[in-house]
């Protein structure tokens, strides 16, 4: 069985890993994280699920500094999918070997080219093609920009200059080529759009790109199935998170800041399989939802293996880290722990899908916590009740109860090892 796994899963998920454009924007992705979720934080702070706090603040600072406050870190998300572009064409273009801002730059200046003018006299533009709804035109630009750019370079384009010229300018004129190609077929492609029925090239990613896939991944079905190829590469030494980041990660991404947006405003939350639903309401410890692992482990351990797993794991699981539990019972091939290791996140999954449809608890705002932050803590302050917190306990007993009869047989196989090595002393 582990034979067959390497030499058929590992190459695919290798390739998969690995491919250039899925690999630049899982990078990209990962640079704004540490930009959003500080934001998070201060917006959270701002909302913070106490009765009477804001009303609180306001009394103290007046209504005039709370509104300069909260409009300030509007104005930020009102302008993410330009930073999505930005970011994603230097990643791209930092793997493609085009070092240094060049990449930013034609990423920036290609899709300021695509953004329609909503009043052609007033030349005004409106900030909606900028923010959430732009993120996927920001992925693609930043790709396809970065491409053209790549590939007029490659091509040695040169204008013929007089000898007279100094080489130095010559060589900067010449390198201004690759940047007309791209502002060129940037604006042919506005251009065209704008003669047909679609008006702009954000309508028509729009329909036939963004609006689909963010129906496919806020699904139930989308979220079991991301938790289930995740926990299941996992038990072939395969990073499994890795894997399915590389195709669920724009998508979840696009879907967390539209619940951001509309729990900035105070408006109605959208969606629930945001990457908060992901990270906060499936997997508790870690991939696996392995602190319910570390909890029997701890209670009902027998074995000195376990035993000692359990003092040496616990507090990291509480924190997300579970790398001791990964490697340390293994999980790799383990197909007494692998079992559980699969079904308890994909129960996770359904469960807190199913409360979450029938309105039992607010949906997850979109506040990005740190990764680290301990169960029930995060429940809570990712829906702004104390409900979330409750999701999360409940969760993580009848993880308990579904790992139970598995760490047991384990354990009763360690300590048989472990009698007879005492014996063979």
């Amino acid at each position: 069985m582990q034979e067959k796994a390497e030499k058929h899963l590992i190459p695919i998920s290798t390739k998969i890993t690995n491919n250039i454009v899925l690999k630049s924007m899982r990078e990209g992705l990962s640079i704004l994280t540490p930009l959003i979720m500080i934001i998070s934080l201060f917006i959270l702070i701002g909302n913070f699920p106490i009765p009477g706090w804001t009303s609180f603040w306001t009394s103290i600072l007046g209504d005039r500094l709370i509104e300069i406050i909260s409009a300030s870190f509007i104005g930020i998300f009102n302008f993410i999918g330009l930073l999505v572009c930005v970011v994603i064409a230097y990643t791209y273009g930092n793997n493609r070997g085009l070092k240094g801002i060049v990449p930013s730059l034609v990423g920036l200046i290609s899709f300021l080219i695509l953004v329609p003018m909503t009043n052609q006299i007033g030349a005004k533009v409106s900030t909606v093609y900028f923010g959430p709804n732009g993120i996927f035109i920001g992925l693609m630009v930043g790709i396809i920009s970065i491409e053209l750019y790549r590939f007029s370079l490659n091509k040695k384009w040169s204008i013929k200059l007089p000898d007279s010229i100094p080489p130095a300018v010559a060589d900067s004129l010449t390198e201004l080529l690759p940047f007309g190609v791209v502002i060129l077929l940037f604006t042919a492609t506005k251009v065209i759009l704008a003669l047909t029925g679609f008006q702009s090239v954000h309508n028509l990613i729009f329909i036939f790109i963004q609006m689909p896939l963010k129906s496919l991944g806020d699904s139930l079905i989308s979220a079991v199935l991301y938790n289930f190829l995740a926990s299941f590469l996992w038990i072939f030494g395969i990073n499994g998170p890795t894997v399915t980041n590389s195709f669920w990660s724009p998508i979840l991404f696009s879907l967390t800041q539209d619940n951001l947006s509309a729990f900035q405003i105070g408006a109605k939350i959208p969606h629930i399989y945001t990457q908060q639903f992901i990270d906060i309401f499936t997997t508790y410890g870690g991939g696996g939802s392995t602190l319910s692992l570390l909890l029997i482990v701890v209670l009902k351990g027998q074995s000195q293996r376990l035993k000692n797993l359990g003092k040496l794991a616990l507090v990291p699981g509480i924190f997300g880290i579970n790398e001791p539990v990964v490697f340390g019972i293994p999980v790799i091939f383990n197909l007494r722990i692998a079992i559980p290791f699969v079904i308890v996140p994909v129960v996770n999954t359904i469960i807190s899908g199913l409360v979450f449809s029938w309105h039992w608890i607010p949906f997850p705002t979109g506040v990005m916590l740190p990764w680290t932050t301990p169960p029930l803590i995060s429940g809570w302050l990712s829906t702004g009740s104390w409900l979330g917190a409750v999701l999360q306990l409940f969760e993580i007993l009848i993880g308990m109860l579904i790992y139970y009869p598995f760490v047991k047989s384990l354990d009763k196989q360690y300590i048989i090892e472990e009698n007879n090595l005492m014996d063979q002393q």
